[in-house]
C-alpha cells in the first residue's frame, strides 16, 4: 500500500473529525476556521472565538463574518473566501488587519485553502492566521512591511506619503507599492483610506463627536471628502451609519 493510500485508509476510519479540530484549541496564537460555500462557520478554534467576541464555537456555527466584524472588513474576508473557492487557488501569507475592533493597529498573516468533497467538488474553505509580531524576524515580505504598516495604523490621522512608508520598509516607492499590492491586494493609499474609515466607524458608533470633527481627526480633508470616502467604502453615509449603530432597531439587513 502506498503512503497516500495508507493515509486515506487511516483517516477514513476516524470516528469524528472533531478530535483533530480540537488540536487547534491548543495553539493560542493561531486562529483557525472552516466555512461552507455560503461563508457560514463550520469550525472555529478558541482564538477564532476570541476574535469574534464569543465564548464558544457553538455561538459561531451557521453564522458568517458579517455577524461579528465591521461591514467593510467582513466583506473583504468573504471576498477572499469566495475567490479561493471559485478559483481553487489557495491564498498564502496574506497580510491584513486583525479581525478585531475597527481601528485596531494589529495585523495578521492569513492563509486559506479550498476544501474538496470526496468527488473533488469544492465545498468550502479553511484557513488560519497568526499575528504579524510572530513572524517579524523572518526575512520575508511580512517583515519588510510590518514596520510601515504598524506606523500607518497608529498614525492614520497624519499625512502619510507613500515615499515615507516605503522608506520605513527599506524599499523604493515602486518596490513598496508592488510588494504592498501583492501582500494586501490593494494600493497603500486605498488601504490607508480603509483604515481611516474603520477608525471613523468606531468614533461614529461610540461618541457624540460631530461628523466634521471626526473627519478631521481621522485624517480627511473636510466633511465633504470624508462623506464621499466613507460612503464609497461602507455603502452608506456617516450619519446613516451612526444612526444604525446607535439605534439598532434602524439597522438594515446585512448585505
Amino acid at each position: 500500500m502506498t503512503g497516500s493510500r495508507l493515509r486515506q485508509a487511516f483517516l477514513s476510519r476516524l470516528d469524528d473529525a472533531g478530535q483533530l479540530l480540537a488540536l487547534f484549541d491548543l495553539l493560542p496564537d493561531v486562529s483557525f476556521f472552516m466555512k461552507d460555500r455560503q461563508g457560514r462557520f463550520i469550525a472555529l478554534n478558541q482564538r477564532g472565538c476570541d476574535y469574534c467576541g464569543i465564548a464558544a464555537e457553538r455561538d459561531a456555527l451557521g453564522k458568517t463574518d458579517r455577524d461579528f466584524f465591521p461591514i467593510a472588513r467582513a466583506e473583504d474576508y468573504m471576498a477572499d473566501d469566495q475567490a479561493v473557492m471559485k478559483s481553487g487557488t489557495p491564498i498564502y501569507n496574506r497580510v491584513e488587519p486583525a479581525p478585531e475592533m475597527a481601528g485596531s493597529p494589529r495585523l495578521v498573516v492569513t492563509s486559506k485553502i479550498p476544501l474538496r468533497s470526496t468527488s473533488g467538488r469544492i465545498i468550502g474553505v479553511a484557513g488560519f492566521s497568526r499575528q504579524v509580531e510572530q513572524v517579524k524576524r523572518a526575512p520575508s515580505v511580512q517583515s519588510k512591511l510590518a514596520k510601515a504598516i504598524e506606523h500607518l495604523h497608529r498614525n492614520y490621522h497624519e499625512a502619510l506619503p507613500t515615499t515615507a512608508l516605503a522608506r520605513m520598509a527599506g524599499l523604493s516607492v515602486s518596490q513598496f507599492e508592488r510588494t504592498f499590492r501583492k501582500a494586501f491586494g490593494t494600493s497603500p493609499r486605498q488601504y490607508l483610506l480603509r483604515v481611516r474609515v474603520e477608525a471613523a466607524c468606531r468614533q461614529l458608533a461610540e461618541t457624540d463627536d460631530t461628523i466634521a470633527g471626526i473627519a478631521v481627526e481621522c485624517g480627511f480633508y473636510d466633511h465633504a471628502h470624508f462623506t464621499r470616502a466613507f460612503t464609497s467604502v461602507m455603502g452608506l453615509s456617516p450619519s446613516r451609519y451612526r444612526t444604525e449603530q446607535q439605534n439598532p432597531g434602524t439597522k438594515r439587513r446585512a448585505r
